[in-house]
């Protein structure tokens, strides 16, 4: 499937004449690429959800944190171009009276730091916040609670002028990438392809991780925590790391985000946004790893298209697709389909105890 979609939108832009029906616009490369984005984020969700019972509600603070880091790259491209000609500062340091460029802007002139940064910013932070609460066996309602605050916090701060990032406008008005111009055609196709690629290699990612033997550990991590603990599994440990791998691939989602979008403000970070990603996984399918795609594609083409002709009703109507998908619907629409819709996050309970004791048989010795 996106290999389709990686072939046919140059064809569709480049190849077919504006003047035809089947011409592709930039405005709809970009929706596109926007949407497989919110699926990157959806399938980060899905993994610890989905698999390891893990509900987080801030999720929008990793792929946030990784569009910022791309939108302070292309921020620094934009140089003397910018409406105040600062060379060094961008527009709203100059508006905001500011007389040198915080230390930790430095480098990202660079695109190499810019893409190191992306990845281990959204990863240090799920390292912290994750070793504090899975030490703290925090789990359940309570966790979803605090990474709601986390990512409600992030916003707060970012709002902030003082602290460096655009406060409320963020960033915007953004010039080139590794010296294209982001306002040409040919640069939405060439990210929008790029974007198709990530989320390929995160779903083979995710994939990997999910068939291997740590995977059939966080499966029993999920459906019973304190048994595997007790086995000798180090639980925590498992939580961390699949934690972690989760905020990188939404940072890095985030930070294909940008450039297609063509601006990053504290908005990104709201909880709204976070439950909203809860919802795509739901709706498509918890624990299949392609349904939370499915399920993201699907929800966020029915808002573009709800806000256009009822704009009124949109929120509504999102909340009744939740509660009707929660009630008739438990696999989500994956489920729907039975050959897609029995996946290991969806096993019948003979299965599941099966492969419990797969993940059992060789538990971790305890070193005393």
């Amino acid at each position: 499937m996106l290999t389709a979609v990686a072939i046919s939108v140059p064809i569709l832009n480049q190849a077919v004449p504006p003047s035809s029906v089947f011409h592709l616009s930039a405005y709809g490369i970009a929706l596109i690429g926007k949407y497989l984005c919110y699926g990157m984020l959806a399938l980060a969700v899905d993994l610890i959800w989905g698999y390891c019972g893990i509900l987080s509600l801030g999720h929008a603070a990793f792929f946030s944190l990784g569009g910022y880091a791309m939108g302070m790259y292309l921020m620094r491209q934009i140089g003397p171009r910018g409406v105040y000609g600062n060379p060094i500062l961008p527009d709203f340091m100059v508006f905001l009276n500011w007389k040198s460029l915080p230390w930790f802007w430095y480098g990202f002139n660079h695109f190499l730091f810019a893409l190191v940064m992306m990845v281990l910013v959204p990863a240090l932070l799920a390292l912290v916040f994750g070793w504090l609460a899975f030490r703290s066996r925090v789990t359940g309602v309570y966790f979803s609670i605090i990474t709601q605050a986390l990512t409600y916090a992030l916003m707060l701060a970012f709002f902030r002028n003082n602290m460096g990032f655009g406060g409320n406008n963020g960033f915007t008005d953004f010039k080139d990438i590794l010296g294209f111009d982001l306002h040409s055609d040919g640069t939405h196709v060439a990210l929008l392809v790029v974007t198709a690629a990530a989320l390929a290699a995160s779903y083979l990612a995710c994939l990997m991780v999910v068939q291997s033997r740590a995977g059939r550990v966080i499966r029993a991590i999920r459906d019973a925590e304190s048994r595997t603990r007790f086995l000798g599994y180090p639980v925590e440990s498992y939580k961390l790391w699949l934690f972690v791998l989760s905020a990188v691939i939404a940072g890095i989602a985030g930070a294909l985000y940008v450039p297609q979008i063509g601006i990053i403000n504290p908005s990104e970070f709201a909880p709204i946004n976070s439950i909203e990603a809860v919802i795509w996984v739901a709706v498509g399918g918890r624990g299949t790893l392609y349904g939370a795609v499915a399920g993201a594609v699907l929800v966020n083409y029915a808002k573009t298209y709800l806000t256009g002709a009822f704009p009124e009703v949109w929120l509504y109507a999102l909340g009744a697709l939740f509660v009707l998908v929660t009630l008739f619907l438990p696999r989500g629409i994956i489920g729907l389909v039975p050959a897609w819709g029995k996946d290991k996050g969806q096993m019948s309970g003979a299965e599941r105890k099966a492969d419990e004791a797969a993940a059992n048989a060789r538990p971790i010795e305890r070193k005393h």
